[in-house]
């Protein structure tokens, strides 16, 4: 046999056992879900809502019943401005300090306690519990008929690349059996089908100096789009995941930047697809460095690509591990951070740290999940624990650790229910790096225009051809 044939050989072989090797993990992380279990979801009269999240509150109360209650829009709100409170009149029922805050230790993670550790004037305002991550029915019937159903599948292009199948519109696993299939509820919970939106950003020094990075964002998520079914809606293809399109306005060195994505829902056979543009170069350009632990946009290396919204693309790199609920004081309904009476500079302390009289923080059940960074690859962090919202599956806490197992990262973000478009979505997103001394904020919007959730574009709108077309305007 030539020498050809024999690499041939050996090539096909190794493929074969790789394919092999995914087919059976992928059958390790599809354990079903009962009938019985499945019976107890529904959307009234049973132990589990359709989004898997315990119905009845807890043992003292301090979580109330979950209900399907659309949220409703107090009487001042106007369509496209920013929304109202519609708990304004809430007073916290107490505050935690770095005096008193082991009293409260099993409802903190250990990133939390840090930063009281870390902080002796850092403080936590608790308010009255409000479970008010409600839905369209649309959405809770297909996960209803997700359950059951949808399917983990390995790439077998890209060893540990987790996907799903069989699932639209709503979460996927709403009975998790495993960390893969909690992850897949983190990337298919309910998203605003399309905005328009300012992410302006702000690095921020450990002398507290900072400078905002205005950010003009598009997004299209298909996924939570009404009128889906499996047969046509592939959640493999590219765009269904997200479609994104970013430009910068400024500082002056920075304006007319663009990064472009377009991401599959699942990651099963589809990457990331993206590109950059630079004024100074008038180029647009592939760019692969926009995934994994590379620099956020505008971060100065205080957060990871892979953290935005929690976190985003795609998931090989770590193991993951459900470890259950447990009830944990988490950002929720964060109306006062979203609000257009009030400046960076109020939301942006002198010390550099999120005004916590601002902040909003109430008692809920979440799952912990656990990433930890796979043998042989390679990551700034070696484990992030994520805390996620057992009824939107929005990811409201993490931990970061670095690669010596130390707690290096805090990171909230602070959700709001968009009462007039029947969605939930951060408003902040903030992220402290307790070995610097520094912190990043994300989603200042506050100085400019709501968010637009009018905003449509053509299909042709996320592609390079349309930077290019804006970029030598």
């Amino acid at each position: 046999m030539s020498i050809y044939k024999q690499v041939a050989a050996i090539t096909s072989a190794s493929l074969f056992s790789l394919a092999m090797a995914q087919g059976a993990w992928a059958d390790d992380y599809n354990e079903k879900p009962t009938a019985a279990e499945i019976a107890k979801l529904g959307l009234e009269g049973t132990e589990l809502t359709p989004a898997g999240a315990i119905r009845a509150g807890n043992a003292d109360g301090s979580i109330p019943a979950w209900k399907d209650e659309p949220l409703k829009a107090p009487a001042d709100f106007k369509p496209g401005t920013f929304h109202p409170d519609p708990f304004a009149a809430d007073k916290p029922l107490f505050t935690i300090t770095a005096a008193n805050y082991k009293q409260y230790a099993d409802k903190l993670t250990p990133g939390q306690q840090k930063m009281f550790e870390t902080y002796p004037d850092y403080f936590m305002n608790i308010y009255p519990t409000h479970r008010s991550a409600v839905f369209k029915t649309y959405i809770y019937k297909a996960a209803l008929e997700n359950a059951g159903r949808a399917d983990i599948i390995m790439s077998t292009e890209r060893p540990n690349m987790i996907g799903f199948k069989n699932a639209i519109t709503g979460w996927a696993f709403p009975i998790p059996k495993n960390g893969p299939q909690a992850l897949m509820n983190v990337m298919t919970r309910p998203v605003t089908p399309w905005v328009s939106s300012w992410d302006n950003v702000a690095p921020v020094t450990s002398n507290g100096n900072y400078e905002v990075v205005k950010l003009l964002v598009q997004v299209h998520w298909p996924y939570a789009e009404e009128g889906h079914t499996l047969e046509n809606f592939d959640a493999n293809k590219p765009g269904t995941g997200f479609l994104y399109y970013q430009t910068a306005t400024a500082p002056a060195k920075q304006a007319g930047q663009v990064v472009l994505a377009r991401e599959p829902m699942s990651f099963f056979q589809q990457f990331r697809q993206a590109w950059s543009y630079s004024p100074g170069q008038r180029r647009v350009k592939r760019a692969p460095q926009i995934v994994y632990d590379n620099p956020l946009t505008s971060s100065d290396g205080l957060a990871t690509t892979d953290q935005k919204y929690g976190f985003n693309g795609p998931n090989d790199r770590f193991e993951w591990t459900l470890e259950g609920r447990q009830e944990v004081y988490i950002p929720y309904n964060d109306y006062k951070l979203h609000s257009g009476n009030i400046k960076v500079s109020d939301i942006i302390t002198k010390e550099g740290r999120l005004n916590q009289n601002l902040a909003r923080y109430e008692l809920h059940r979440v799952w912990k999940l656990v990433g930890t960074l796979r043998p042989g690859t390679t990551h700034d962090y070696g484990k992030r624990v994520f805390y996620i919202d057992e009824d939107s599956w929005w990811l409201a806490l993490a931990d970061g650790y670095d690669r010596r197992n130390q707690l290096w990262r805090y990171y909230e973000l602070h959700p709001v229910n968009y009462y007039d478009i029947g969605f939930v979505a951060a408003t902040i997103e903030d992220q402290y790096d307790m070995t610097a001394g520094r912190a990043f904020f994300l989603g200042l919007d506050n100085e400019d225009k709501a968010p637009d959730f009018s905003f449509r574009a053509p299909d042709d709108y996320f592609t390079p051809d349309q930077v290019r077309r804006q970029g030598i305007r």
